[in-house]
């Protein structure tokens, strides 16, 4: 049975940082103890920030994009372009894309994709604000830049029928060979979505 070794605040700043996206329990422990040798200058600060975001933190009521403000800082861009929408299933995607610098437009996060198996259904996605976002004046395509899930790809056609009747063109990301990419090393699907999706060279 394994034994405690430190106190239980400090088990429990470990069992926290475990919970976290790719730390485990041994990984949470050397990231534990690296905040307490340096408490000055890293968990201190670390402390402030995180209690600092804990109140300021908001959703943004027109994106759905997490930020300090509603709106958030990118709906209030006016160097973006009004006229393209680009869907995401989590904020992180949009981060993402972000850091690529590939695209200078407005968002709209889903948070999540439909999920039949695990009880995601329209009515828990932020659907009926990308309706009316969509219907504004201005906008001309919205991009559907979702996973090449089996469940972002049924929400992708979902939401292509729910902009049908709109007079905007509906468009998701070419999937296909990534560049730098050797075909020896790519999957099937992902080889056969490149030779669906050829284009002219």
């Amino acid at each position: 049975m394994a034994q405690h070794v430190a106190g239980p605040e400090i088990e429990r700043l470990i069992q926290l940082l475990a919970r976290l996206p790719g730390l485990g329990p041994r990984s949470a422990r050397r990231a534990a103890l690296h905040l307490i040798k340096k408490r000055d200058t890293l968990l201190n600060p670390l402390s402030d920030a995180m209690r600092v975001a804990n109140e300021r933190i908001v959703v943004c009521s027109s994106c759905g994009n997490v930020d300090t403000s509603d709106p958030c800082t990118i709906c209030r861009d006016p160097k973006r372009d009004p006229s393209i929408l680009v869907v995401v299933e989590d904020v992180s995607d949009l981060w993402a894309l972000e850091r690529s610098g590939a695209v200078n437009a407005k968002y709209h996060v889903l948070g999540g994709v439909l999920s039949p198996l695990d009880g995601v259904r329209p009515e828990h996605l932020n659907l009926d604000r990308l309706v009316a976002r969509a219907s504004e004046p201005g906008v001309t395509e919205v991009i559907l830049a979702l996973n090449a899930t089996v469940d972002g790809q049924t929400t992708a056609h979902y939401i292509t029928e729910l902009l049908g009747r709109l007079p905007v063109k509906v468009t998701k990301l070419a999937h296909g060979v990534p560049v730098g990419g050797e075909l020896d090393y790519l999957d099937e699907g992902t080889l056969s979505a490149a030779i669906r999706q050829r284009t002219s060279f």
